[in-house]
């Protein structure tokens, strides 16, 4: 039996290794260890041999077994590969065919604006930062001078985590960009000029506000800076923004608990054929929040309120959007609608610059 054994052996793994095909190797794996396969057949005798033949020759077939597994499972590997380059050789793409007919993709505006955004302010000595989208209580509230009893951290407000099971900070999906400016302070040494553009997160929904919108703040940081700094700022990147020289500017006292004093900024608008258009004075439209940093938020981050001052911006990217490129509903830019996309979008093309103008 031994001699038959390694016959059978020595026959099956040449006819695997001659293998061509995948149903080649599929036809030998049936014949060698299918229902009827020959090592099945073996395996059935091992009931009826002798336990002194069983111990002799039950190894050899279970090892006769595992030889030709392994052979059908390396030789499915080699042809399964040598298919796939063959395949790959053979579809090739020719970049150089005309796109005719294809429809062209688009630039989102909110993705358009942060860009032009982005162009503006570096433009002024602005880098952009970012940080984290799930933050922590501390950073989103605490170190902004938020008191525990603010209407802010309302659960109607705020998409708040369950809490921990150790008792540690609360975690929440971040409520504004402003905890980017506590992580700038507390990594960078001032002077420190930045923006931090982000989704953020608000338990709202309508026609102007959605659960998840896009907001960008500014912040800078150095000696000597005053409200004068701040009102020239705005009125810099709001002129090149809307491309207007006529941009008109009102500064209204307000209150933020992370700025001192606080201003809520209007720009000013004209109607033209019964729209508002952003320039002129004919009314006025609130389109940012603004102030001289607070001196216990400055404190937070581990700086001199005495020696550090500083202003504060901030702003919805999507409100902007709106207001430059003529959308009435802030819901229609989550909805994911090809039409809208098609007829708001931007081409890839569309860079923003100073020099040929922000705006596509």
């Amino acid at each position: 039996m031994t001699t038959d054994l390694e016959q059978l052996r020595s026959g099956l793994l040449a006819s695997i290794d001659a293998a061509n095909g995948l149903d080649a190797v599929e036809a030998l794996r049936v014949h060698a260890l299918g229902k009827q396969g020959a090592i099945t057949g073996l395996l059935k005798t091992l009931g009826g041999m002798s336990p002194e033949e069983r111990q002799e020759q039950g190894p050899r077939i279970h090892g006769l077994r595992e030889a030709v597994t392994a052979a059908l499972a390396d030789r499915k590997a080699v042809l399964e590969r040598l298919a796939l380059d063959a395949r790959l050789a053979s579809e090739t793409l020719d970049m150089t065919l005309p796109v005719d007919g294809v429809p062209a993709g688009s630039v989102h505006p909110v993705s358009q604006v942060m860009d032009e955004l982005a162009e503006i302010f570096a433009d002024l000595g602005f880098a952009v930062a970012t940080g984290p989208e799930i933050e922590d209580d501390w950073h989103n509230f605490t170190a902004l001078n938020i008191p525990e009893s603010h209407p802010a951290r309302a659960m109607h407000d705020t998409f708040y985590f369950p809490p921990e099971a150790d008792g540690s900070q609360k975690h929440l999906l971040r409520t504004h960009t402003s905890p980017v400016q506590i992580r700038t302070m507390l990594a960078n040494k001032p002077p420190i000029r930045i923006i931090a553009p982000g989704r953020v997160y608000r338990s709202d929904s309508d026609a102007t506000h959605t659960p998840m919108f896009h907001q960008i703040e500014g912040l800078v940081i150095d000696k000597g800076i005053t409200l004068g700094h701040l009102k020239w700022t705005l009125e810099t990147f709001l002129k090149a923004f809307f491309e207007r020289d006529d941009i008109v500017l009102r500064l209204r006292p307000s209150y933020f608990p992370f700025t001192e004093p606080s201003a809520e900024v209007d720009v000013g608008y004209s109607v033209v054929n019964g729209k508002r258009v952003i320039g002129g004075s004919e009314g006025w439209m609130e389109v940012l929040g603004s102030g001289m940093v607070h001196p216990k938020v400055i404190a937070a981050c581990g700086l001199d309120p005495n020696e550090w001052q500083g202003f504060a911006f901030g702003t919805g990217v999507d409100r902007l959007a709106m207001l430059k490129y003529g959308m009435d509903d802030l819901r229609a830019f989550f909805d994911g609608d090809l039409r809208w996309l098609r007829h708001y979008g931007f081409s890839a093309l569309d860079v923003p610059t100073l020099s040929g103008g922000v705006g596509a």
